[in-house]
């Protein structure tokens, strides 16, 4: 955060401590899961929780296990004020990009929450639009219990789609890698080709495509 943004933020913060009846501020927390892998949707999650329901443990979602992140994801969709959880396609990541249709995902949740927040807390340094006051918190998922459990909630949704999609398109490993670039997904790629839940604007992905080109294009003549 800013130190301008983080003054603000403060003296709003300050409002609603000592005047809690006249300006009552509800806060959201978003975040996104799922802009790196070759593979699958990027989800996100809103979240309003209050300050006194926060459950023990909450961090960033990078930092626990998958273990963790279901015990969490069941607390916070038990104690939290309005949660949602949202997604954007690999079709759409592929006409939109994957920075806009992570911003997709965001604003579906938030308009899935079923209240509207004061303001909308963002991790990243990077603003969707919204129709409502926002502000984009660097490493807010480590310092925002909200986005932190935005966070949870959008990468167990995220985790559990791609194990279903490792029942449909076995010998990938979705259910380990879950759509990351590493070593085993990108052998898998070259030796199975890429299935229709592969991101086709995404260099690994279209630079297979283009070599199964050429070589059928051979194969042809």
């Amino acid at each position: 955060m800013q130190p301008r943004d983080q003054a603000w933020f403060q003296g709003v913060v300050r409002v609603k401590v000592f005047s809690d009846l006249m300006f009552p501020l509800v806060t959201a927390g978003v975040d996104e899961v799922g802009r790196g892998p070759l593979a699958g949707p990027v989800y996100a999650a809103a979240v309003v929780i209050a300050p006194d329901r926060i459950p023990t443990g909450l961090t960033d979602s990078k930092k626990l296990s998958a273990r963790q992140r279901q015990s969490l994801a069941v607390q916070i969709r038990s104690v939290a004020t309005a949660w949602a959880v949202a997604s954007a396609s690999v079709i759409e990541i592929d006409e939109l990009n994957i920075l806009r249709a992570s911003h997709l995902a965001m604003q579906r949740a938030v308009a899935g929450l079923g209240l509207e927040p004061d303001l909308l807390l963002i991790d990243g340094n990077l603003l969707p639009v919204f129709s409502l006051p926002a502000l984009a918190i660097i490493k807010g998922d480590r310092r925002i219990a909200s986005i932190s459990a935005a966070s949870v909630l959008a990468k167990v949704a995220r985790d559990a789609e791609m194990e279903k999609l490792a029942q449909t398109y076995p010998g990938y490993g979705f259910e380990r890698h879950m759509g990351y670039p590493t070593p085993a997904h990108k052998a898998a790629l070259q030796q199975l080709g890429p299935t229709p839940e592969h991101r086709r604007s995404f260099a690994p992905v279209r630079q297979q495509i283009e070599l199964q080109t050429k070589q059928m294009n051979r194969r042809a003549r």
